[in-house]
């Protein structure tokens, strides 16, 4: 179910990435000001992000079996727009983008599927390996302009919708939901209101819209920025993308694995420093090689660490009927995390014809996350914060230290 839910992600995720390595042809085909092109990347992070909220609720309620299935098959439609007819006119574009990010939901239906076939213990690892699918982003990254420029715009259009047909029927006949899986009753305003109250929710969000808000947003603004920042053709730049990709995705179960054992604040802490610093290195705009690329990848490598770690501590924290919703909220903001950094970056450029704001921006926005995650973070994992779930449900055995465990 682990190995199904992953290729789902991937494949959705693929999906959704499709209009970011063709960003730079738009704007050079279309004559589009290099505010509309960030629009254009970041139409389909928003919608889903938002559409998260809702899809996890429905998660919770009707199962990643018939979910997963639904959200493959509804993608289809948008991916065959921009293939076939949606990519003359900006307006088509962001029409397509728009429900494109259909395919950005599926990430808050495999979390609670995924969470409910694991023991507590293994949970970090198993939503890590997971979130490894994210990796969907570098396959559109990798084929998307080389299928346009052997082909036809069309070809990575079709290739895609044909992929995603194939796993709705497949995950329609194979998927299984765990069993003994905690089906809510409540109805769903009644559900969101609950998440909304949980601390967790929002300790979550505001971690991963920085840590995978971050990863978004470099892959869908980085083929533009070494584009445009350091001259590269748009082959060689989207290459470089999937590069960060690939490390990102990588790391990610790395982070859930560490996060089981020594806990996902620490992972945490030192993934967001690792941010703080690569982002100041790279405000300067150093020479690519190596320094510029050290910056990327590392940042890339702690992106992806945060990420896995952020949702270590939703399995850790969360009810188990509540997990969908979470997720939802949680993922929302993440995406709506990599909505705003492309659209600030495209202004700041504009306006002063350098990056470097922009990643002054990102440091300071990291470097607070990490200071939140020494604090109120670590204070609702200890099980000092009275608004979080952890002291009223959690197995002991999760507990960072055994001795904070209450008695009786």
């Amino acid at each position: 179910m682990l190995t199904l839910a992953t290729i789902g992600f991937a494949v959705n995720f693929w999906a959704w990435a499709l209009l970011s390595p063709l960003g730079p042809r738009f704007k050079d085909s279309l004559d589009l000001s290099s505010f509309e092109q960030s629009l254009l990347v970041a139409v389909p992070v928003v919608v889903g992000s938002l559409g998260r909220i809702p899809v996890g609720a429905l998660t919770d309620r009707f199962g990643g079996r018939v979910m997963f299935p639904i959200v493959s098959a509804t993608t289809i439609v948008p991916v065959l727009h921009l293939g076939l007819a949606g990519h003359s006119s900006l307006v088509a574009l962001l029409v397509g983008g728009f429900f494109l990010g259909i395919g950005g939901t599926a990430f808050a239906v495999g979390v609670p599927l995924v969470n409910a076939w694991f023991p507590p213990e293994r949970r970090g690892l198993a939503i890590g390996v997971f979130g490894a699918g994210m990796g969907g982003t570098a396959i559109s990254a990798l084929t998307t302009v080389r299928l346009v420029d052997a082909n036809s715009m069309a070809t990575p259009f079709l290739i895609t919708a044909a992929v995603l047909a194939v796993y709705a029927v497949a995950a329609a006949l194979l998927l299984r939901d765990a069993p003994g899986r905690t089906v809510p009753t409540e109805p769903l305003v009644r559900r969101l209101a609950a998440t909304a109250r949980l601390g967790i929710t929002w300790q979550a969000s505001a971690l991963y819209a920085v840590a995978f808000g971050g990863y978004v947003a470099f892959s869908v603004y980085l083929p533009t920025y070494l584009k445009t920042g350091y001259g590269l053709t748009q082959a060689d730049a989207a290459n470089r993308m999937a590069g960060f990709v690939l490390l990102a995705v990588a790391m990610r179960p790395v982070g859930g694995w560490l996060s089981d054992r020594m806990g996902p604040v620490r992972v945490l802490t030192g993934s967001l420093a690792v941010v703080v610093a690569g982002a100041v290195v790279q405000s300067f705009t150093p020479a690519l090689a190596p320094v510029g690329t050290i910056a990327f990848l590392s940042m890339a490598a702690a992106l992806g660490a945060g990420s896995g770690a952020t949702f270590a501590l939703v399995a850790l924290l969360t009810p188990a009927n509540q997990v969908g919703s979470v997720t939802g909220v949680v993922g929302a903001a993440g995406g709506l995390g990599g909505f705003l950094p492309p659209l600030v970056m495209g202004s700041l450029y504009g306006a002063y014809g350098t990056y470097a704001a922009g990643l002054v921006l990102l440091a300071i926005v990291a470097a607070s996350a990490l200071a939140y995650t020494l604090t109120g973070v670590r204070s609702a994992v200890h099980g000092d914060d009275p608004g979080s779930a952890r002291r009223s449900w959690a197995p002991a055995p999760h507990r960072p230290d055994h001795r904070l465990t209450p008695r009786g």
